[in-house]
């Protein structure tokens, strides 16, 4: 028996929209190019991939974008368009067993002139060796692979599959594409609704179209005489959904948004983004790490209190807790955006190490080393040292670099807050150190 569904990819609306049982979103699939709302950036008149799908010369995809955006939809409507069999295929559900089970029926439709279009949903969660499975049938082009994720695949998926396929970004839905979406539900549910409940429902879904429909449903549902009521629209929303994975690409864009708006200066980018993080429920102690590090990589020596008021709102946050610890780390995101900065530190330590790498490891000068022992004494070590506290100003020349690394400069301290004094007094202390010519 073929594993192939031999249902249409796409069933007629007005069928699907007479089955009150399924979900709005499932209904509400568009049967036609046309009818697909957004992607206008892949999908717009002379885009790539519009070409590829109009000149019927598709190969494999992966199409990567967040939840709710229409990547199974796409994948529909591509089988539809090129007339190839369509097999959905879930990377949850199935295994090694399976993918060449399908393969095989790929491969005999292949031979009798009709091509497969294998949609696989959730790519990334499939593993380096059932990725690997794919790729002979890719290659012999038994299969046309459209992949979805919504994971980084460059991160997710294997290199030699990666090569083989090309990746389309999927944008998040805009306000007035959503609005869009929710205005063509309407009849099929039969419901009135102003323009400002659409917006504020598609302001809250967050570019998910998916979540969009269900939240009209659900209000829909809860309005009288079908007419959609602001009490209705705040009871489906109840919370705003805000694309967040604690341990995905998008837990790292807006950490990296955060730490990025901080080393900018931008005050209000930085408390927008740490706000984000917050209401999307991350670690709080995780964000407070990560202040502490912006407070040493890019304020440092500049203004040394940055590290303590950064030290002090952790402390505030483990003392505290959810939500009065918030404004401490609010109030450390304001002092780091404010503060002046520098990386010389920064800079200086990775210069050292990269000579540390790049030079032999020379034993320690034997002015340095200390001698507990009368052996010791004998054989030179700490001959030479001079206790900077017998001298004048706790100052002396003794070189405490190795012999060929002597006079080697790091530390460039910057111009702008404290690090102007240091730079001084760094000036001030080689020059003395500096023995008379």
């Amino acid at each position: 028996m073929s594993l192939f569904d031999s249902t249409p990819p796409e069933e007629p609306r007005t069928a699907a929209a007479a089955d009150t049982k399924r979900p709005l979103a499932e209904r509400m699939r568009p049967r036609t190019l046309e009818e697909y709302i957004g992607q206008e950036h892949i999908l717009g008149p002379g885009k790539p991939l519009r070409k590829q799908i109009e000149r019927d010369e598709l190969t494999s995809i992966i199409l990567w974008g967040p939840p709710g955006v229409g990547k199974t939809t796409l994948a529909r409507l591509i089988a539809g368009v090129t007339r190839c069999e369509f097999i959905p295929f879930s990377a949850v559900l199935s295994g090694i067993k399976e993918i060449k089970q399908v393969m095989a029926d790929a491969e005999r439709l292949r031979r009798l002139g009709r091509r497969t279009i294998l949609f696989v949903d959730e790519i990334h969660r499939f593993n380096k060796a059932q990725q690997d499975a794919f790729l002979p049938y890719v290659e012999r082009g038994d299969i046309v692979l459209i992949g979805a994720t919504t994971e980084n695949p460059s991160f997710e998926v294997i290199s030699a599959l990666l090569s083989r396929s090309r990746v389309y970004a999927l944008r998040p839905l805009t306000v007035p594409e959503t609005v869009t979406l929710l205005r063509r539900a309407l009849p099929v549910i039969d419901l009135q609704a102003p323009e400002d409940l659409l917006e504020q429902i598609a302001i809250y879904s967050n570019g998910d179209g998916r979540q969009a429909y269900n939240t009209l449903e659900a209000a829909a549902a809860a309005s009288p005489s079908g007419a959609l009521t602001p009490e209705a629209v705040q009871d489906a929303i109840q919370r705003k959904v805000l694309l967040y994975d604690k341990g995905g690409e998008e837990h790292f864009n807006l950490i990296s948004a955060l730490h990025k708006s901080v080393r900018s200066s931008d005050a209000d980018a930085a408390l927008y983004w740490l706000a984000r993080m917050l209401e999307a429920g991350e670690d709080r102690m995780y964000i407070a790490r990560r202040l502490v590090r912006m407070a040493i990589e890019d304020i440092s020596l500049a203004d040394p209190r940055a590290l303590e008021q950064c030290v002090a709102a952790m402390q505030a946050v483990h003392f505290l807790g959810i939500p009065e610890g918030d404004l401490a780390l609010a109030q450390a995101a304001i002092y780091l955006s404010v503060a002046p900065k520098s990386d010389a530190a920064y800079q200086a330590l990775g210069a050292v190490k990269a000579d540390v790498e790049q030079t032999i490891a020379e034993p320690v000068p034997m002015q340095l080393r200390n001698a507990p022992t009368r052996a010791m004494k004998e054989w030179g070590y700490s001959q030479g040292y001079r206790h900077a506290h017998q001298f004048e100003g706790a100052m002396t020349d003794m070189e405490c670099l190795p012999e060929s690394l002597a006079g080697k400069r790091w530390y460039f301290p910057t111009e702008r807050g404290l690090e102007k004094r240091i730079k001084e007094r760094l000036e001030e202390i080689r020059k003395l150190r500096t023995p008379p010519q």
